[in-house]
């Protein structure tokens, strides 16, 4: 640790996401400081760091976790580059709290899973921030609480205003789906499988080649049944929608519309439109958890089961827009490392 216990910290990647936490960690939170960046543009690493009273500049992440007042490890680095550095923190006994995806693939993910199972304690927490959402917390504590008897399905939407450059239908799974894919199996605590992708005439609002929307089916291993719409040019906001339906009634979170104004006649509220706003709170919660939870000697939240596990889901998701049929998901048994469900 850094003086009075702070925790010190190499954020590798600052691009938009990066960024962010770089901010966050610097702004709004507490117990820890940023004392390195890693870019593998080093002007952008730079500038980065320039912001920072002590923050180190490298554009090698090996460099950047050596360094005496590095203490754990943010990794915001497109997830090409993850498994590299993963296995570079593990190999150093680093604590590291991953964006997702843990990695992009099942088999990379089972290379973490097994390195970090052969340490034989958890030191990575995948940023799956949807546990830290208020409203998701709110669903979860009553799904556990049985108030609506046992879940039997999930009704959830996805919408994003638009899509960047190059994003492809996989995109929609691997970058988009893949939070729904995570929130389902903590919420329900089960593991999902099977799934199924249908895909209706493209909106005339979907670029060139992009199959949008879209509607994945999960089935779990309790029998409950999930659909997801996930849309990502839908042209109006970000939207993230979940109701659950239970043997004796149902919730649904994602309708708060923030501030409301009546003016001129009219009435009307405000849609978020992205995700570093809507989240804005659950990544400031997520990061803090992880913070204290490493200064105390642990680790929580999502571990690397749950991203080997959304990891395979991704890819029988995949297969089943290639194919238009049901895929099942076939998972290894649960290293006793995770031996806990989704929960």
């Amino acid at each position: 640790m850094t003086q009075h216990g702070t925790l010190g910290v190499a954020v590798i990647g600052t691009g938009r996401m990066g960024a962010d936490h770089v901010r966050r960690l610097d702004e709004a939170i507490s117990g820890a400081r940023v004392t390195a960046v890693v870019d593998i543009d080093p002007r952008r690493a730079e500038a980065a760091a320039a912001r920072i009273d002590g923050c180190a500049a490298h554009t090698d992440p090996a460099a950047a976790m050596a360094a005496a007042d590095v203490d754990a490890v943010l990794i915001a680095s497109p997830g090409p580059a993850h498994e590299e550095a993963l296995l570079e923190a593990l190999a150093r006994d680093l604590p590291v709290l991953c964006e997702k995806p843990l990695t992009p693939d099942s088999a990379s993910a089972r290379r973490v899973l097994e390195a970090e199972a052969r340490l034989g304690r958890r030191l990575v927490q995948v940023g799956f921030m949807r546990r830290y959402d208020s409203e998701y917390q709110r669903l979860k504590a009553l799904l556990d609480a049985g108030d609506l008897g046992r879940a039997l399905m999930l009704h959830c939407a996805h919408r994003n205003v638009s899509t960047p450059p190059g994003y492809t239908s996989q995109m929609t799974i691997n970058d988009t789906v893949v939070h729904e894919i995570d929130a389902t199996r903590w919420l329900l605590g089960e593991e999902i499988t099977a799934v199924t992708v249908l895909r209706p005439t493209p909106s005339s609002g979907a670029p060139e080649g992009l199959s949008d929307p879209q509607l994945v089916l999960f089935e779990t291993e309790g029998g409950a049944v999930v659909d997801v719409e996930v849309f990502v040019n839908c042209g109006f906001g970000y939207q993230v929608r979940c109701e659950a339906v239970g043997e004796r009634g149902t919730a649904r979170i994602g309708d708060a519309h923030g501030l409301t104004v009546h003016a001129a006649g009219r009435w009307g509220g405000e849609i978020a439109q992205d995700f570093v706003t809507r989240f804005r709170d659950a990544y400031d919660r997520e990061v803090q958890a992880w913070v204290d939870a490493v200064r105390h000697g642990g680790t929580a939240g999502p571990s690397v089961w749950d991203g080997y596990a959304a990891a395979a889901v991704c890819e029988a998701a995949v297969r089943a827009q290639e194919t238009g049929g049901r895929v099942p998901v076939v998972l290894p048994e649960r290293p006793a490392l995770y031996a806990a469900p989704p929960r």
